[in-house]
């Protein structure tokens, strides 16, 4: 293949991508009527339409969707070996995106962060708080943090959290004017504090189980939150229950600000997985952020065991 050919796949790339051609030039370097006819001249050497134009936007064809399907992955190949090029220098450096949930971003993102940043200069961490599954090569992440039972089977998943244990609270006021339910079945007649789901848009039902059996319940009452920490804030200033987690509400309840209910209902989920694509070569920079929270799991782990 002659160099220019590649250039001009790999230009096709940034245009799909960008869905212009002046945006893609910009991002090029180069005109958009250079760009346009680089883009002629590649359709004109496969014999195939690749690109859909139109005065307001341009969009790939069918045969354009079948070919950006072989070469993002190839062109992501090529970018990630040379990406570890960086080894040959002292350490790794570039960006490194992840897409998680906001609970596992400060539970085992965040107490790393600030001693790995300060041992990877180069390396810049960037986070994006996403409650759905989001398809990380298709939103050109490197790698996402979800629950181990939501990774898809075709990518490569390393634990980086412990199990989770699901938390039904409410606060001592909130127990004075109301019963404490006895089953999970016992919160239709509660005040309880809805999750709204971001992405899906639906409500969160909350998960328990019985003699290992899970079940889901429908819960209802006047507060409805995306965010976990919303949910805490409410619970504790009498508002309702909420379902949160462990970590999130021990030190609530060892000082007496919250009450735990349902325990012997609540289930224990598979902790969290950082997963990323299938590729010969693991970016340096996210295989160096790999091994922090690896090393962070085990060190909990330790302390936990008292070993």
């Amino acid at each position: 293949m002659k160099r220019d050919e590649l250039n001009d796949l790999a230009a096709f790339v940034v245009v799909a991508d960008e869905m212009s051609f002046t945006r893609a030039a910009s991002k090029l370097g180069m005109s958009p009527s250079a760009l346009s006819h680089a883009m002629k001249a590649l359709e004109d050497r496969l014999g195939l339409r690749l690109l859909a134009r139109t005065t307001r936007r341009v969009s790939t064809t069918e045969a354009g969707e079948r070919l950006l399907k072989t070469l993002r992955p190839a062109l992501e190949d090529i970018s990630a070996e040379l990406t570890a090029l960086g080894e040959l220098r002292d350490k790794p450096a570039g960006t490194v995106r992840i897409t998680t949930f906001k609970h596992a971003a400060t539970s085992v993102l965040s107490p790393v962060l600030p001693d790995f940043l300060d041992a990877y200069p180069d390396i810049r961490v960037e986070i994006t708080i996403d409650d759905g599954l989001s398809d990380i090569v298709a939103s050109r992440y490197d790698a996402g943090i979800r629950f181990g039972e939501k990774v898809a089977k075709d990518m490569i998943a390393v634990r980086v959290g412990p199990d989770i244990r699901a938390a039904v609270v409410g606060s001592p006021a909130y127990f004075a004017d109301h019963p404490v339910p006895k089953t999970p079945q016992d919160l239709a007649g509660h005040r309880c504090i809805n999750y709204r789901f971001v992405t899906a848009g639906g409500l969160y039902s909350w998960e328990f189980e019985e003699d290992g059996r899970p079940f889901q319940v429908r819960v209802d009452g006047p507060l409805v939150f995306n965010d976990g920490d919303l949910i805490l804030a409410a619970a504790l200033a009498g508002q309702g229950i909420g379902y949160l987690y462990d970590d999130q509400i021990a030190d609530y309840v060892a000082k007496g600000r919250l009450i735990r209910v349902l325990a012997e209902w609540c289930p224990t989920s598979i902790g969290y997985y950082l997963y990323h694509p299938n590729r010969r070569q693991t970016p340096p920079a996210l295989a160096a952020l790999i091994d922090a929270l690896r090393v962070k799991l085990a060190y909990g782990q330790t302390a936990q065991t008292g070993m």
